[in-house]
């Protein structure tokens, strides 16, 4: 056994005066013997599922490649489909069965990026593994599933023909179960149409709003029907129907993938009316009941229509009392009647605490209700401080709202996972600086800080660096101090002034922002933000009651959301939110959301062993205290169906030791619907592979859906922590974007071990772009992209005929081995409409080298020249 010290970010040289600091740079080598272990048990393996068992494939290239020659077991035969993406392969392991290992053995025309996919009836699938970076040969994938069906999807090719498989390989134990149908009425409160009402009073939302004293009624006509949309597509094992006296005689229940085929899984002639639950088997993302002969001479009418899925019965969900909330032990709510004495000895222990706990399991947020305070609020890791107004103007601190870096000799490099929102803060009486000295992950949004002749420094002041960051919807009277902060992403912000720069400083909708002048000084501006919602935040209102304002879009915008004027957007009780508390498993959370509660999650560690699916459109998932959401048993944390309207902020997802093939899905694979009117949104949302100890995902955050908008993400492969190393903490890609017109504002994304961030999707936008590549390849054979050394920080697909960035920079750091070179920082195809404006590359200390900016532009960043600065491209 090894053990080695991992690095943090290097000294700068002299020259250009400012650099990222050197904090530890030597490395700890202790070779270690251990005795050897005894040896395990013996373990029955796992049994060859798939040979010989009926196959289909979306298309094969001719008669000669069918889908069967994949699984006859003959090395020289293979399946070979047409030249077009997407394409599938699946096998009918005739029941019902675990799974354990998918063994790929390519031809030459293999995917590289595809996913494998489990399901009980062949129309609803789970993804159990997914990879952007597929190698061809032969791969062998540990997956944990289960299903009847196994099928490969592959949606990018790694050649210009098809995919072609000579064995496709699925490996487990027969014998499983079908899940049994569960009680959770996943119907309620999804949107719902009719073919008619009787009048206004008796909509289709009425049967599916769980009000058994509310119904649907239609027109007194044949045939008439009622259509539900799930979300998602999904298997069907119940219908309930519970009529009013207007029932039907003749009815179907059917059931259909795009709201347009109809597919039948029940019918009668003899309808009874009451209360009828039917036994269905069937899938699809929308179901709906058509009656084609009533039983009166009224119409039909139905109090309440429950669907059913496999799974078992939901666990109880609790209610929420909106002005008496559980937000758990870790949240500490003031009111100005708190004594001050009681606030201060409050912050001063969560402080001392957590000035350096970073990958401790502890989370804190400290919350403000409307008034005036006198505090020193100084934050340390994983801390949340926020006012409780509708503006920030209606809490004010006579104090400080700080993050400072004296735990780390001055150096700020490391402040990451700490927030101050929605308030205003007025420095005491003879005080005219207040420090933000932060990194990646430490928001300074929503806030005010009063006084003209007041400044407020971007680093520890005088004793180190700094390397983040952001501020958004923000104004500061005075000035803002850059000093030695590396980078920083201002948004929709009002400054008195603006003094400082040094790698890549963008401003973007900013008043008060310098003039532009990249690179010396590296400022990008960009006047306008295009298209943007603010993230969710709670309050108090004038009666006592918590509520979450949900902030409408905002087009081509500059200057704050709330400064001098009323803020547009929509406000939900909390009594609409299900309270999430550390402990509370998954089923219990989707039983929440499958009744058509929002979530808040508390401050602490939430342990997840399946999805959080967010299937409803509008869905507001707001954490407190940097919430985080670990991945435990090789799961995917959230899906996010490809719905209109989705908002998930203030999250933070970690991945467990057992390696996940995703952390967070937006929109399944496929995904095409439009969103350009109402956008998913992703607000500080933070991802962590390794730091407290061992974890693993091949990919972090994969975007299907068109129209996402990113609004400040870190996305981040451990450099430092425990559970650290290029064989220890594995993880592919950050960021990969297969939906179109997908926009992010501040996007952070280290250290992975193949590409940082790939973009597959149409129309993409970024505005500022972070990366440090990975610091510890062990040399350049481990890190190679077929014949290219290295791997991109950012690679837009060559398929891709539109996209834009503005503000990107990408460091090196390879202090394992300092030979290792990175090709290109970016990596795109030539085209008029793909461009890049204003890039910066850095070998940090000299320690690597990146060749070139922008596939074979731009100078050499390496100890002879560390920086690099490109202004556009093509």
């Amino acid at each position: 056994m090894t053990s080695r010290a991992t690095s943090v970010r290097p000294t700068p040289p002299p020259g250009r005066p400012a650099r990222r600091l050197l904090v530890g740079l030597a490395l700890l080598l202790v070779a270690a013997l251990t005795p050897a272990a005894g040896t395990p048990p013996a373990q029955a393996a796992p049994s060859l599922l798939s040979q010989g068992r009926p196959a289909t494939a979306s298309s094969t290239e001719n008669a000669g490649t069918p889908a069967s020659a994949a699984v006859d077991g003959d090395a020289g035969t293979r399946w070979a489909s047409a030249f077009s993406d997407p394409q599938w392969i699946q096998v009918d392991l005739g029941a019902r069965a675990s799974l354990s290992q998918v063994t790929l053995v390519w031809e030459g025309a293999y995917g590289r990026t595809f996913a494998i996919q489990t399901s009980d009836d062949g129309v609803a699938w789970t993804t159990v593994h997914s990879t952007t970076a597929g190698t061809g040969g032969t791969q062998t994938l540990n997956v944990a599933g289960a299903g009847r069906y196994v099928r490969m999807y592959g949606t990018a090719r790694g050649t210009g023909y098809g995919y072609s498989l000579w064995e496709f390989q699925v490996y487990g134990e027969t014998g499983g179960t079908a899940p049994t149908c569960g009680s959770a009425n996943v119907a309620q409160g999804r949107p719902a149409v009719a073919s008619s009402v009787e009048n206004a009073g008796l909509p289709a939302s009425a049967a599916l709003d769980g009000d058994p004293g509310t119904r649907w009624a239609s027109a007194a006509a044949d045939p008439q029907w009622l259509r539900v949309d799930l979300g998602t597509v999904r298997s069907i094992c119940r219908v309930v129907l519970t009529w009013e006296a207007a029932h039907a005689r003749a009815f179907e229940i059917q059931t259909s993938a795009d709201g347009n085929a109809w597919t039948t899984v029940y019918g009668t002639t003899t309808g009874t009316g009451g209360s009828q639950s039917l036994a269905v088997t069937g899938s699809g993302r929308y179901l709906r009941v058509y009656g084609t002969a009533r039983a009166t001479g009224y119409g039909y009418s139905l109090w309440e229509l429950a669907v059913n899925v496999p799974g078992g019965d939901a666990p109880p969900v609790e209610p929420t009392d909106p002005r008496n909330p559980n937000f758990g032990p870790n949240t500490f709510v003031f009111d100005p009647s708190t004594p001050t004495a009681t606030i201060q000895g409050r912050l001063n222990t969560i402080f001392t605490q957590q000035e350096r706990n970073q990958f401790g399991p502890e989370r804190y947020a400290v919350l403000f209700k409307p008034g005036t305070y006198t505090a020193d609020v100084n934050l340390g890791f994983f801390t949340q401080v926020a006012g409780l107004g509708m503006s920030p103007d209606d809490v004010n601190l006579n104090g400080h709202v700080r993050a400072e870096a004296f735990w780390m000799g001055g150096n700020a490099t490391q402040n990451f996972w700490r927030a101050a929102e929605n308030l205003s803060v007025t420095l005491p009486a003879g005080v005219t600086v207040e420090r933000w000295a932060v990194s990646q992950a430490a928001p300074y949004r929503r806030m005010h800080l009063r006084g003209a002749q007041n400044q407020i420094q971007l680093w520890n002041g005088g004793d180190g660096w700094s390397s983040g960051g952001l501020m958004a919807d923000t104004r500061i009277d005075g000035l803002v101090v850059s000093g030695s902060q590396q980078q920083w992403y201002s948004r929709n912000s009002e400054f008195g002034g603006w003094t400082g720069s040094v790698w890549n400083m963008v401003f973007q909708g900013v008043t008060g922002a310098p003039p532009p002048h990249f690179p010396n000084p590296s400022h990008t501006v960009i006047p306008q933000t295009p298209q943007v919602r603010e993230k969710p935040f709670l309050y108090v209102d004038g009666t006592g009651e918590y509520r979450v304002f949900v902030p409408a879009l905002r087009a081509n915008s500059t200057g704050t959301s709330w400064y001098g004027k009323t803020p547009a957007g929509s406000s939900i009780s909390l009594s609409q939110f299900y309270v999430v508390r550390p402990g509370t498993g998954a089923a219990t959370i989707n039983a929440a959301l499958a009744q058509g509660r929002h979530l808040l999650f508390t401050p602490g560690v939430h342990r997840v062993t399946e999805p959080i699916r967010v299937d409803r459109p509008d869905t507001v998932v707001l954490g407190l205290g940097l919430a985080t959401v670990q991945a435990d048993d090789g799961t995917v944390a959230m899906r996010v169906a490809d719905v209109d309207g989705v908002k998930v902020a203030g999250i933070m997802f970690e991945a467990g030791q057992v390696n996940s093939p995703v952390l967070m899905e937006v929109g399944p694979p496929g995904s095409a619907a439009s969103h350009a009117a109402n956008p998913t949104s992703l607000h500080d949302v933070f991802f962590r592979i390794g730091g407290p100890g061992v974890g693993r995902a091949t990919n972090t955050l994969t975007v299907n859906s068109d129209h996402v908008i990113g609004d400040h993400m870190w996305l981040w492969r451990a450099d430092h922590g425990d559970g650290v190393g290029w064989t220890v903490n594995t993880a592919d890609t950050g960021l990969t974007v297969n939906g179109d017109d997908v926009t992010m504002y501040g996007l952070f994304v280290e250290h992975y071990q193949r590409y940082q961030t790939v973009w597959n999707g149409n129309g993409g936008r970024t505005y500022f772009y972070q990366n440090e590549m990975p610091y510890d390849p062990p040399n350049q054979a481990a890190w190679m992209n077929g014949a290219s050394r290295g791997w991109a920080a950012y690679k837009v697909a060559d398929s891709v005929t539109s996209h834009q960035a503005w503000g990107l920079g990408s460091y090196c750091y390879f202090n394992v081995n300092p030979a290792v070179v990175a090709d290109r920082a970016i990596e795109a195809p030539t085209n008029p409409n793909v461009r890049f404006t204003n890039m910066v590359t850095v070998s940090l200390g000299g320690v690597g080298t990146i060749n070139r900016v922008v596939n074979n532009t731009g100078g050499t960043a390496n100890a002879a020249n560390q920086q690099v600065y490109l202004t556009n491209y093509p």
